[in-house]
């Protein structure tokens, strides 16, 4: 089967991604190419995505979220540029 994966959000703000097995593994290997070089990708419900989104969520009260990006931040990019992340707040 072609790869599935469906993110959505319910009705109380929950993301939740739906995947299949082939969708599952083509995340997994998605997220395993990411380096400080190739620190992002895009997940999105059109034709020319990275990673391509169903646009059915599974139930009706869900909100569909069509676009999405993952970005790899290392500590040492975080400590220079967004510190505030690293200071245990959050």
């Amino acid at each position: 089967m072609a790869p599935r994966i469906t993110m959505s959000l319910t009705v109380g703000g929950e993301l939740e991604i739906h995947l299949n097995d082939e969708g599952r593994s083509l995340l997994i290997q998605k997220l395993q190419t990411l380096s400080e070089r190739n620190d992002h990708f895009h997940l999105a419900a059109w034709y020319d995505a990275e990673v391509g989104l169903g646009k059915t969520t599974y139930r009706p009260n869900d909100k569909i979220v069509d676009a999405a990006k993952i970005l790899l931040r290392t500590d040492e990019w975080d400590r220079q540029h967004y510190p505030h992340v690293l200071d245990g707040k959050t």
